[in-house]
């Protein structure tokens, strides 16, 4: 079992979203967390690995930008931009 976990960062970063931009940026946060430090290159940008990472929410009404923090084994929500 992981030992990954996220949570958004600041905290209040969910203040005010929708119920259902909240819902699948937990859906895809757990599937980050799944793939523990692999998640370092997942989304764009494409050409290389760590860093910031960009990934869109479900039928393309927004994205987040997490970053993977390996020695704390946590993924951190930083940004979320809402269509």
């Amino acid at each position: 079992m992981s030992e990954w976990t996220w949570e958004f960062h600041p905290p209040e970063l969910s203040d005010g979203l929708p119920i259902g931009a909240i819902a699948e940026i937990e859906r895809i946060a757990t599937e980050l967390v799944f793939l523990g430090r692999d998640a370092e290159g997942v989304g764009k940008p494409t050409h290389r690995v760590g860093g910031l990472r960009q990934l869109p929410l479900g039928s393309g009404s927004g994205f987040i930008v997490f970053m993977v923090v390996d020695h704390l084994e946590e993924i951190l929500i930083l940004q979320v931009n809402l269509l």
